[in-house]
């Protein structure tokens, strides 16, 4: 892969240096404590038992969370894998 002026794999080092950076930010963050919310403390919809025997302390539900983080929810949408025809119908 031509690079410009950078050297064979110096793409690939920064990518993982990224990587790593991130995995190391995450694993610095204080896991939540305590005892977890039966019920999600933005939207009082109940916390399924499974997530809150994961993730000990929990206070929000999946929506929520998912939300505050930013990530969009993959529920349907279009058909990227397919053919452009498929996304049409």
């Amino acid at each position: 892969m031509a690079g410009g002026w950078a050297r064979d794999g110096a793409v690939s080092e920064q990518i993982e240096a990224s990587i790593a950076d991130e995995l190391a930010r995450l694993k610095s963050r204080p896991a939540p404590e305590g005892e977890s919310r039966t019920h999600c403390a933005e939207c009082e919809e109940p916390i399924p038992e499974p997530r809150r025997e994961a993730i000990p302390g929990v206070k929000l539900c999946f929506d929520c969370a998912s939300e505050r983080d930013g990530r969009a929810n993959s529920r349907g949408g279009i058909n990227r894998r397919g053919s452009k025809d498929s996304q049409l119908k």
